[in-house]
């Protein structure tokens, strides 16, 4: 009877010490805020200027839910109905859904109705049937044009040209509220051209803010050109890999 009251003991120490033990995600976490206070400091930014959006399309409910316990408040997803069964099986926590992937016209009222930010807003068809789709009872949906800045033809984005009258229309739809721009520059592995592209988005948002005073986001950055991102201004990066790995 002892020995099995030795072993019960040994065995609630140890689980007890495993439940105390930061998990990988926890891990990762931390390092990626450490990595976005570094960038902040380096490139004279405020301290906490810059917000972490995880991106988790394909992850499963369980690991937002261990990010959420972890601190992430802010949690990005590309596919619609992903998304929507995701958020049913998280309801009871306190979250920020941003949709970041491309929008398709029937797909918009579910949108407006389950996200709080969108990211990816590139015509004012677009625009127009999430602001007549968004709830009454809800906030102003938060909108980001996504700006095509390196013209890739196979890009989703509004073009240079063209973004000043789009963020004139969207300013203008009383359930929607401008609040900044999104880009996706063309890959590069070379900070220098990482950081001109990322130099050229924070050119057309300052001149944006001339007319649109109430900008105040920048999403741009994700884990392969997050600092660069972050040096020419940005207040969102959207980081997925750095966070959870890469996707099988």
């Amino acid at each position: 009877m002892k020995q099995l009251t030795v072993q019960a003991a040994v065995l609630l120490t140890t689980t007890t010490e495993i439940d105390r033990m930061p998990s990988t995600t926890d891990f990762n976490i931390a390092k990626v805020q450490q990595r976005i206070r570094a960038a902040e400091k380096k490139y004279l930014r405020a301290e906490h200027s810059v917000h972490l959006l995880a991106v988790t399309k394909t992850r499963p409910a369980s690991v937002i839910r261990q990010a959420a316990a972890a601190g992430l408040s802010d949690f990005g997803e590309n596919y619609l109905q992903e998304a929507l069964d995701k958020q049913a099986q998280l309801d009871d926590l306190n979250l920020q859904w941003h949709f970041i992937g491309p929008i398709q016209s029937n797909k918009t009222r579910a949108i407006a109705e389950h996200f709080s930010w969108v990211h990816s807003v590139d015509r004012v068809k677009i625009a127009q049937r999430l602001n007549d789709q968004r709830p009454e009872h809800l906030p102003a949906l938060n909108i980001c044009l996504q700006l095509n800045i390196s013209a890739e033809a196979n890009k989703s984005g509004v073009s240079t040209a063209d973004l000043a009258s789009l963020a004139t229309a969207v300013a203008a739809m009383p359930r929607l509220r401008l609040r900044g721009l999104m880009a996706i520059p063309r890959a590069s592995d070379d900070p220098e051209e990482q950081q001109a592209a990322f130099a050229l988005v924070k050119t057309a948002f300052i001149k944006l803010q001339q007319t649109h005073t109430d900008m105040d986001t920048l999403s741009m950055g994700m884990s392969k050109d997050m600092d660069a991102a972050i040096a020419e201004g940005s207040t969102m990066v959207r980081i997925g890999t750095d966070l959870f790995g890469v996707r099988a």
